[in-house]
């Protein structure tokens, strides 16, 4: 008598490297966020900042880590897997209308047309093909699978794309500061009316 080889068997490798690198990639995030608090000045509108530009990597990381951790579990049926897989794609749906009204609603930075691409409309369209392709998976379409790993697979990458725009930005921007904060001091002394060496006191003036 044969078995029945699941076709989530072919699939255990792949999942196996998305998993262990969203794993590790989540502590990357960990190194991202303490650069900004040791760079950034504490301002007011920072949290809403980095609850749109920041947080969402973890979670993105995070989803991918889960689909993987679903897809690894020995199911009897693909049915139970795609009602999993379907129900993180639906929380991603959500999470990630909440981080563009997020972006839409912090005033301290003001996005460009590529962060609204990363931020925004990539993951959004991750999650939305990880529920269809879930409810296809449930129905017993198999192809759904590669469907899945790719969404799974983009999230790893939006992950990466941000953190790694995060710390190009906080130190372009450090670099940019230091110099005319050097030059602000330096025109600051220069206007002062005591700059300069001490007169002696039979220079003063009666």
């Amino acid at each position: 008598m044969h078995e029945v080889v699941s076709p989530l068997a072919g699939w255990e490798s792949f999942y196996v490297i998305v998993g262990s690198s969203a794993g590790a990639l989540t502590g990357l995030q960990f190194v991202v966020m303490t650069l900004i608090a040791e760079n950034m000045p504490s301002r007011g509108g920072r949290g809403e900042t980095i609850s749109a530009f920041g947080t969402p990597n973890v979670v993105h990381f995070c989803a991918s880590l889960l689909v993987a951790s679903i897809l690894s579990v020995p199911w009897s049926a693909l049915h139970p897997a795609g009602l999993a897989v379907a129900g993180s794609g639906v929380l991603g749906v959500v999470y990630s209308m909440i981080v563009t009204k997020r972006a839409l609603q912090q005033g301290e930075y003001r996005p460009v047309l590529e962060d609204w691409i990363w931020h925004c409309a990539l993951p959004l369209l991750a999650y939305a093909a990880m529920l269809v392709a879930g409810v296809a998976l449930g129905k017993g379409f198999v192809d759904a699978l590669f469907v899945i790993g790719g969404a799974a697979l983009l999230l790893v990458f939006i992950g990466i794309h941000n953190a790694w725009d995060t710390v190009t930005y906080v130190t372009v921007g450090r670099a940019v500061e230091e110099p005319v904060a050097k030059v602000g001091t330096g025109r600051a002394a220069a206007a002062r009316p005591d700059a300069g060496a001490e007169t002696a006191p039979g220079d003063r003036a009666p």
